[in-house]
């Protein structure tokens, strides 16, 4: 018969009471951000790339003791805001402490599990990208009420028609790689959402959870407020070598969003909204390899609230 050892030495037990507290960390991903954070006397940094070495040395060392170590990003405009609110000296370690506790509660977060920092960082950044523009999808979401005829939720109604289309949309292009974007005019910035789908030999297309869910709600934000907005597909598909050799060709195609489904743009459209500078007016030339194409039908659902 044997017995659990348990250790007896304070050290010891401290040392491993230690590996069971999880630890988290916020960190200035970039240069601006890092500078901002300078202008308070406690911030012990004065150059960011050795402060990101210095992050990276302790998320390592935290993880051979066997501590799990969440990472955020610490923003400071974010921070001098937290402070004003709480009436916290944003000087001070601790109040940076409690920023960074509080972010890896309601923020963007990863788990660092012993990658390099520089290939964590983008991937921090664009988690928090997504967080951002799905709460600022939900809140113009939020403010669509509810359909004054029949009481339904707007909101609700909106989703689900977004889904639908995203889902005739992906049927509709078939096999391939398939870049989609969608942006909605709904206040300041605009919203945003990218989304990658592939299918091989008709099958369900691969979809990541969080940016599909992002994707939808902009795109139900849009329909929701029937605001201006755009829907536009970059798929890439193999075919045979043509005299320009290449052996893949690139499909753009495009739709507007003004009355509340995906309307298809012509391939003239389509052909003007890529090669036209979006600042200048100027002509772009078009890309090699790349075909630009009309928008596919979607067939809409029955819209209640057109009346």
């Amino acid at each position: 018969m044997t017995s659990t050892s348990r250790p007896t030495d304070p050290s010891t037990a401290r040392r491993a009471l230690r590996r069971e507290i999880p630890s988290s960390a916020a960190v200035l991903a970039d240069e601006q951000d890092f500078t901002a954070m300078r202008r308070y006397p406690t911030f012990p940094f004065d150059d960011h790339r050795s402060y990101l070495q210095q992050v990276e040395t302790l998320l390592r060392s935290l993880a051979a003791q066997g501590v799990l170590t969440t990472l955020s990003l610490f923003d400071p405009a974010a921070y001098e805001k937290y402070c004003a609110d709480l009436a916290l000296d944003p000087d001070r370690p601790d109040s940076r402490s409690r920023y960074t506790a509080e972010v890896a509660r309601t923020g963007a977060t990863l788990t660092y599990q012993g990658e390099p920092l520089a290939e964590l960082l983008p991937l921090l950044v664009e988690e928090a990208d997504l967080q951002a523009t799905w709460d600022h999808a939900s809140g113009v979401l939020a403010r669509a009420g509810s359909c004054e005829a029949c009481g339904e939720d707007l909101a609700h109604a909106a989703f689900a028609r977004a889904t639908q289309a995203l889902q005739e949309l992906l049927a509709a292009l078939g096999d391939g790689t398939h870049h989609l974007v969608c942006s909605v005019a709904a206040g300041e910035p605009s919203l945003l959402a990218v989304l990658h789908a592939t299918s091989h030999d008709g099958a369900r297309p691969q979809l990541a959870e969080s940016p599909t869910l992002v994707f939808c709600t902009v795109l139900a934000a849009g329909f929701a407020l029937r605001s201006p907005g755009g829907l536009v597909s970059r798929t890439t598909a193999p075919a045979a070598p043509d005299t320009t050799g290449y052996r893949t060709r690139e499909t753009v195609r495009g739709w507007t969003l003004g009355d509340s489904w995906p309307r298809p743009l012509g391939a003239a459209e389509v052909f003007t909204a890529y090669c036209t500078d979006a600042d200048t007016g100027e002509p772009i030339p078009p890309e090699h390899g790349v075909d630009y194409a009309p928008g596919l039908p979607l067939t809409p659902p029955p819209d209640p609230h057109e009346h």
